[in-house]
């Protein structure tokens, strides 16, 4: 699992070593997913200690900070893309062998601002979007020994400071938690016909007409 050991990322890592999964779990700190010959080094030394590979959980990101359009730079775009869009590439191309021989699954953790315009955001919401259209296109490649899908979060983990306002971004009227984000990980690794989709996970804030998060 990349991005294993954020908020969201150690949730999910801890859901599905409760759920009797073994995990190993990378951060930053493991290596550079922007650069393809790191990404596959990263998949091989989780495939030697875990001693093969069920699932792969991509939820490494980066660049998620307010930046007006007129004030983003290259290495704004490059740190959004890098790790998001370029990485959760690289990562699931060196583990589709391994993934093919046990009819494995992918899950990608997107973001719902890969389906919004959020204007101080769009390195971001482009390095999104470019992940969610991997979660259809790498299902049609994999198919049909690997599933691979997709969660969305919407405001979840939040700031406290933040939740009143990002509550009112939802139609539930409350912001989520890491937990939910995990608990759809875990039904889509054992959702067995379910492939090329992604599972939103925002309280209904797709659906709201609410403007886009506060720079």
């Amino acid at each position: 699992m990349t991005g294993g050991t954020g908020r969201v990322g150690s949730a999910i890592a801890s859901r599905l070593e409760a759920e009797s999964w073994l995990v190993k779990a990378v951060g930053r700190r493991d290596g550079d997913l922007a650069h393809p010959d790191q990404a596959r080094a990263l998949v091989e030394r989780a495939v030697e200690e875990l001693g093969g590979l069920d699932l792969l959980v991509n939820a490494a990101g980066e660049g998620f900070a307010p930046i007006p359009v007129e004030e983003l730079s290259e290495a704004d775009w490059d740190a959004a893309f890098g790790a998001t869009a370029k990485g959760s590439f690289f990562v699931t191309q060196a583990a589709a062998p391994h993934l093919r021989e046990t009819r494995g699954c992918v899950v990608m953790v997107e973001d719902v601002a890969a389906y919004q315009a959020w204007p101080s955001f769009a390195a971001h919401c482009a390095a999104k979007a470019a992940q969610a259209m991997l979660t259809r296109v790498l299902a049609r490649a994999l198919a049909p020994e690997v599933r691979v899908c997709g969660v969305a979060p919407g405001p979840v983990a939040v700031e406290p400071e933040q939740e009143q306002r990002r509550a009112a971004e939802t139609l539930l009227g409350r912001v989520g938690s890491a937990d939910d984000v995990a608990a759809a990980v875990v039904y889509l690794a054992g959702a067995s016909f379910v492939t090329g989709t992604t599972l939103v996970v925002d309280g209904g804030r797709l659906l709201q007409s609410t403007p886009p998060p506060a720079p």
